[in-house]
């Protein structure tokens, strides 16, 4: 590829890892810790991720365990997972926090399929988004002293890495919705 146009690959390959994050905290019936990654507790009057103020352990399938460093958080964290939208109640013993995850409906399965397939089709469009800025970007670089022919090779390379990328999120996609969908 052309290094002027390596700026759009990155820019492509950063919207393949953002699907791949947000994918990660989509729960598909067992117990996932990434589930907690945009959680905040009160820790001091700032909001901290909860992977900061304790340990997360994965005992059981469907359990998550939080031990926090400091027992006086547990109320904090309790009260960050309810206020969440993980729709799930914490329970404590005064010293861990636990989190049962039930089995997945099939109807809830079919919604979580549905949004991960949103999420892909938003990544795309974002990679079109970036196609499209190349494209302006070649356009330009059209006016200066780049022959029509390099501008024609740089524009079909854009291409073939929108499709590549294109795939590779019908790929991730296709993915995720059969870890959902397998009970």
């Amino acid at each position: 590829m052309d290094a002027r146009l390596n700026q759009f690959e990155t820019k492509m390959t950063k919207a393949i890892d953002y699907l791949g994050s947000d994918y990660e905290g989509i729960r598909a019936g067992r117990a996932n810790p990434h589930v907690l990654d945009k959680i905040r507790v009160d820790y001091y009057g700032s909001p901290t991720p909860i992977q900061q103020v304790g340990n997360i352990t994965v005992p059981e399938a469907r359990m998550l365990q939080i031990a926090p460093w400091e027992k006086s958080l547990i109320k904090a964290i309790e009260k960050a997972i309810m206020a969440s939208d993980l729709g799930i109640t914490p329970s404590n013993d005064g010293s861990v926090i636990r989190l049962v995850f039930p089995e997945l409906t099939e109807e809830r399965r079919k919604m979580l399929a549905k949004d991960v397939k949103k999420k892909g089709e938003e990544a795309k469009v974002a990679i079109r988004n970036i196609r499209r800025d190349g494209n302006d970007f070649l356009k330009k670089l059209g006016k200066t002293d780049v022959s029509e022919d390099e501008i024609k090779d740089m524009e079909d390379q854009l291409q073939k890495a929108t499709d590549k990328f294109i795939k590779e999120v019908d790929k991730m996609i296709e993915n995720k919705t059969k870890e959902i969908m397998t009970v």
